[in-house]
């Protein structure tokens, strides 16, 4: 990128100017990561100063029977297949509740689209969970989901949204967008949620008052181009609805082993290769200087490791997830060496070693407890790069 470029695009960002499509491309284009993060985390630090927000979570997983196989998933199993499952709901209790001593503060619901559960298995998995945790905030469900349900139960998005709220619903998780461009959709996905279902039915539970996140998965055959057209497509619904809180990329995975059944169910890794860290940075930053209207930026450890998480911090992400206790759609995948959970200590360790001070939340980005940051008076100590 020529010197030229750079200044433009510096003066766009420091004074506020929204960055376009060729903007966003030429940013990708650059080799400069260190100018690219330090211009990103100019704004995360305007937006969110030297924070960095967690929270206290478990991820479930009701069950991985499902009807799709997408090419990049070593989740999915099919009715009847070695180790497919499906938890009664009150096992899914008794899971969601051994948490419960540790402060838990949401739990986090993503299934497989499940050939044969009725629909009202779901809401009643909802009432049965606030039930049996009633301070703990449900983020269950991505859009591809209450797409299904609608097929399943005949109701309207609507509907089910409605009644789902009723049963304890308190946001939708930010799945199944991975690449909306159908030149790389189509060769990805195998289920019918694309880009006018998912935006349908994010612009219908913000409507209700939800807030939920968004999502990109990254590194696997789509181009820059396409991860830019995706972040301009959810920016422009958030011009409309206001109700995206977080934008989470997600780092597409190799299936490496899946030592259960000697299967690799990932089609894609033959001719794919992992984004390194230095595309991962790369793919924070460009996000965050193009989402100018999304408050927050989340680096999900479990997919980047712990190390590139730290590292995203400072180019543009301000939100390290939480503890997640398991996480069966990744973990079934990479096998990467990543811990399935970090205790609320660890995750205040990682975040002060990175230079910052741990602020947790609840899934309304409501603040319950703000930390001490990195003593400023140990020299080995790290500190946030100052703007």
């Amino acid at each position: 990128m020529d010197v030229g470029l750079k200044r433009e695009l510096e003066d766009k960002v420091r004074s506020g100017e929204r960055l376009t499509r060729e903007d966003g491309i030429a940013l990708y284009e650059s080799d400069d990561l260190a100018w690219l993060g330090g211009l990103a985390h100019e704004v995360r630090t305007r937006k969110n100063g030297d924070v960095v927000h967690f929270n206290v979570n478990r991820h479930l997983n009701m069950t991985n029977v499902c009807t799709a196989s997408c090419a990049y998933c070593s989740f999915q199993r099919k009715p009847g297949e070695k180790d497919a499952y499906t938890m009664r709901i009150e096992e899914a209790v008794k899971l969601a509740t051994a948490m419960e001593s540790e402060n838990l503060t949401e739990l986090h619901i993503v299934n497989g689209l499940h050939p044969n559960l009725p629909w009202r298995y779901y809401p009643r998995s909802l009432r049965e969970l606030k039930a049996a945790l009633p301070n703990v905030s449900l983020k269950a469900f991505t859009a591809t989901e209450i797409h299904h349900f609608e097929t399943i139960s005949g109701l309207s998005a609507s509907e089910i949204l409605d009644e789902l709220i009723d049963a304890g619903l308190e946001s939708l998780t930010g799945g199944g967008a991975e690449i909306f461009d159908w030149e790389v959709r189509q060769h990805i996905v195998d289920h019918r949620t694309h880009w006018e279902d998912w935006s349908r039915i994010h612009r219908l539970a913000h409507e209700k008052g939800l807030k939920t996140p968004c999502t990109m998965l990254y590194g696997h055959i789509e181009e820059p181009r396409h991860r830019v057209d995706h972040v301009l497509r959810l920016r422009e619904l958030q011009d409309e609805t206001g109700g995206f809180q977080v934008f989470i990329p997600l780092r597409y995975q190799h299936d490496f082993v899946d030592m259960k059944d000697g299967k690799v169910r990932n089609r894609l890794q033959a001719r794919t290769q992992m984004a390194t860290g230095a595309e991962a940075l790369k793919t924070f930053a460009v996000s965050r200087l193009l989402f100018d209207n999304v408050p927050h930026v989340k680096v999900f450890w479990v997919m980047h490791g712990v190390q590139t998480a730290q590292l995203a911090l400072q180019h543009g992400a301000d939100d390290m997830d939480g503890s997640v206790v398991e996480y069966k759609i990744t973990h079934d995948a990479d096998n990467y060496g990543t811990p399935n959970k970090l205790t609320r200590e660890d995750l205040l360790d990682l975040i002060r070693d990175a230079g910052f001070r741990p602020v947790e939340r609840n899934t309304r980005y409501e603040i319950i407890r703000e930390y001490e940051g990195p003593d400023p008076l140990r020299r080995e100590t790290p500190q946030a790069m100052r703007v």
